[in-house]
This record gives structure tokens, C-alpha cells and sequence, in this order.
């Protein structure tokens, strides 16, 4: 069901988290960023066709940024009882495919995502270096139903950039759509 980003509040604090790597198997947390000036939250999963239409970009972006002075976590929230292809090993065989250069972390609990206010995937949070809401929305103006818009990340790469030379982030922002996060029963 296409679903759009809760579009919350400008300003909020990130909410804290520590979740499993599913590759690496072990735990990261906000406070393993607390030096970054910017930090970027992304709720996406294996799979929804809209996370794959942008997967390949958001390992694209993960490469960009990995030397800058940018976190970046990707969280997968779905419940594994209806979506299995959503699992742990699923994250991680997508993560090993795509290259990742960010952990992906798997909320078996649904808490940080229902904390985060995430409502599909892919939905897209930044924060400044105080860890206040400066973007939530769409990464770019691409859709899967769209090939003559290309996936580039325009919107949420204007937003880190945006962090990262101390200008403040353009608030007209657009909301990120996708399939509805699968909630647990």
C-alpha cells in the first residue's frame, strides 16, 4: 500500500537507539555518531519495490559520504512473520549485494521506527551535529512507475550538504512515498 513519510516536526531531537548490524552482527547506536556533524537516519528494507528502485543510489550516497564528516545508518523495521524476505540474512545478503558502506540494522521491536515516526520505506530523516531535524521526505523526485526521472538523491543530498556548510536546510520538503512499514499484529 503506497504509504508517505510522516513528515514530523522540524527541530525534534533524534530519537536513540542501539540495534543489531546484520552484517557484522554487532550493535550501533546514535552515540557511536556523536562526532558527526551531520547523521542521517534511512528506513528502508529488501523487499519493497520502491526501496529497490533507490537502492543502488543509497549505496551510491553511503560511497559519497563515507569520508565526510556524515553518519549514515540504514534501519530495516518490518515484521518478519509476514515479510521474511525482510530478515536479518535478507538485509544482509542486500547489504553484501549493494556495498553498503553504512551499517543496516535490523529493529526486530518496531520501537526505533515507531520513535523515528517512520511510516514507509524508504523514508529519510537528517540531523544536525545537535541531532535536531533539519530533513525528513523523499531522497529525490524519482519513482519506480517514473524512468524518465533518474535516482540521483538530489533532495537529501542537498539537505547534508546543506549541514556540512552550515546553512541552514530549504524547509519546503516533500514527502518520501513507498510501501507502509509492516507493523506487528
Amino acid at each position: 500500500m503506497l504509504t508517505k513519510s510522516a513528515m514530523i516536526n522540524l527541530g525534534v531531537k533524534a530519537p536513540n537507539f542501539s540495534l543489531p548490524n546484520v552484517v557484522t552482527e554487532k550493535k550501533v547506536s546514535l552515540s557511536d555518531f556523536a562526532e558527526k556533524k551531520a547523521f542521517v537516519v534511512m528506513f528502508i528494507c529488501a523487499h519493497c519495490p520502491y526501496v529497490k528502485h533507490v537502492e543502488k543510489e543509497l549505496a551510491q550516497l553511503g560511497q559519497d559520504y563515507q569520508n565526510k564528516n556524515v553518519g549514515i545508518v540504514a534501519i530495516s523495521a518490518n515484521d518478519t512473520q509476514t515479510h521474511p524476505e525482510d530478515g536479518p540474512n535478507e538485509l544482509n545478503k542486500q547489504a553484501k549485494r549493494l556495498g553498503f558502506t553504512f551499517p543496516y540494522l535490523y529493529d526486530e521491536s518496531q520501537k526505533v521506527a515507531i520513535a523515528y515516526q517512520a511510516a514507509c520505506t524508504p523514508d529519510f530523516f537528517a540531523f544536525n551535529g545537535q541531532r535536531e531535524l533539519v530533513y525528513r521526505g523523499q531522497l529525490d523526485n524519482s519513482r519506480p512507475e517514473n524512468f524518465l526521472v533518474k535516482t540521483n538523491g538530489a533532495d537529501l543530498r542537498t539537505a547534508i550538504d546543506t549541514v556540512l556548510n552550515d546553512q541552514p536546510v530549504p524547509e519546503n520538503q516533500k514527502p518520501s512515498m513507498g510501501c507502509n512499514i509492516k507493523w506487528k499484529q
